[in-house]
């Protein structure tokens, strides 16, 4: 009697083993990857990891060129870089702006906003010209072509400098500067940038 219970547990126990077995087997297969669906591969994008990525003390941004040239694709990827980082630091100073003008009374608000902006475009411009390039990578196509990556970085503080000379050269937007003010909004947006990419 012993011996058919045990017996009976043991096929019990290979029974359930089995089951399990052919249940994982049929899972793995059901489970496939995005590649084996779509035919697609993953691409991993240089410069794309946190130490690549705005924070509250500097402006960063990568881009890429692509030329049968590697000197001309090196080209291409700053010039792609600049215009990106350019266009960030605009809409940041655009926001800077927003919130000073609404803040402080000045003059006339429309007539500030839209000179302040177009100094900062300059002093932008200018700071461009001096930004440091924190990676490079340079990959050779199958078709003989270059993809060149760069990743860029402005300081915010040259940023602010910079503006704060050229108002201090330009008397109507002067009278409505308040440079310890605007400096805080401008690292509160700052800090903003920092929290929404997790730095």
């Amino acid at each position: 009697m012993k011996n058919t219970t045990n017996k009976l547990i043991l096929s019990a126990i290979i029974l359930v083993a089995a089951l399990t077995g052919m249940s994982c087997k049929s899972k793995k297969n059901a489970v496939k990857s995005i590649d084996q669906v779509t035919g697609s591969t993953e691409i991993t994008v240089p410069f794309s990891t946190k130490e690549y990525q705005s924070d509250k003390d500097n402006f960063r941004t990568s881009s890429s060129g692509k030329s049968p040239d590697e000197v001309t694709a090196k080209k291409i990827a700053l010039q792609n870089a600049k215009s990106e980082m350019a266009s960030m630091i605009q809409t940041t100073i655009k926001k800077v702006t927003d919130q000073y003008t609404n803040q402080r009374t000045v003059g006339t608000t429309t007539d500030f906003s839209n000179k302040f902006e177009e100094l900062s475009r300059e002093v932008t411009n200018q700071q461009l010209v001096d930004i440091k390039t924190i990676g490079e990578k340079i990959t050779l196509n199958p078709d003989g072509s270059y993809t060149f990556w760069v990743a860029i970085e402005a300081n915010k503080q040259a940023i602010f400098d910079g503006i704060s000379k050229s108002v201090s050269n330009n008397k109507k937007i002067e009278q409505d500067y308040d440079k310890k003010k605007f400096e805080e909004i401008f690292n509160q947006e700052m800090d903003k940038v920092a929290k929404e990419r997790g730095n």
